[in-house]
């Protein structure tokens, strides 16, 4: 199966994808009414505008450094995850996107990084936690969340995973409890971007790792901005092989075109039984 990741209502549509994912909300706080006709998409903990409209909101380390698009490493502000009124906002979204549809995909769900957060709600509800291990309460918190937000969505539940399948990273790096977050899931989503994808050899150890860490079935998603059709068809036939479906982000027209491509491909390579002489 493959499909689309989209910010423009009409390619929800096009006939060349089995499955269309819309942002509602995305990283830049930027929002759009859900669509019947996609999987609606909300990008949880990523949101420069909340960050903007509230600096107290951001994610920071022990020595106070804020979790924005002005440090390194982060292409985007993070609210700090433990935030009940944020988190209560975007149960509300969820809410708006169900009423749509009833599936819905989690983008941007965890902590930035491993040092975060370190801010006073935090150290708060550490204190308050029942267990001595920070870590484990990070963990917790994210699961919560992810449980809390699949119980309102009737449909299947989507959450994106950053793309590290080494045992432990996603745990240290995000909170992301895999084992845990089992249960609320129907489907991984990982994104595998490249500008390119001129060699592959990564894209499968990769998407490899994914097929070995997870048991709940995984997609990977392919960046398909001004990459040239040879070399996403086949980055996405790498990425079939281990992935359940392959996804392309945010060039529609790039992907209609490559999927043509890939099923021409498939046409072609048919083979049929001689006739009988």
């Amino acid at each position: 199966m493959v499909g689309v990741v989209t910010r423009n209502e009409p390619e929800v549509n096009w006939a060349e994808f089995d499955r269309a994912f819309y942002e509602v909300k995305d990283v830049t706080g930027r929002s759009a009414e859900p669509l019947p006709s996609a999987i609606n998409m909300v990008s949880c903990f990523g949101d420069n505008a909340a960050a903007d409209a509230d600096p107290s909101l951001v994610a920071v380390d022990d020595g106070g450094t804020r979790a924005t698009r002005e440090q390194p490493y982060f292409d985007w502000a993070y609210i700090c995850p433990s935030r009940t009124a944020y988190q209560d906002g975007l149960f509300e979204i969820v809410d708006d996107c169900v009423a749509a549809n009833e599936d819905v995909r989690l983008d941007d769900v965890g902590f930035p990084r491993a040092e975060y957060c370190r801010c006073q709600a935090c150290e708060t509800a550490f204190r308050e936690h029942e267990s001595d291990d920070w870590m484990t309460w990070r963990a917790d918190v994210i699961t919560d969340f992810v449980a809390r937000a699949a119980d309102r969505i009737p449909g299947r539940v989507y959450l994106t995973l950053y793309p590290d399948p080494y045992p432990g990273h996603l745990y240290e790096r995000s909170g992301l409890d895999l084992s845990a977050l089992d249960p609320y899931v129907d489907e991984f989503v990982v994104p595998l971007y490249d500008t390119h994808y001129g060699t592959t050899y990564w894209l499968e150890s990769l998407a490899k790792g994914f097929e070995s860490a997870l048991e709940t079935p995984f997609s990977v998603e392919l960046y398909a901005v001004d990459v040239a059709i040879d070399d996403l068809a086949h980055a996405a036939q790498v990425a079939e092989t281990y992935a359940s479906d392959v996804y392309f982000g945010y060039d529609a027209s790039n992907a209609r075109a490559t999927v043509r491509r890939m099923r021409a491909d498939d046409r072609q390579g048919e083979t049929f039984g001689a006739p009988d002489s």
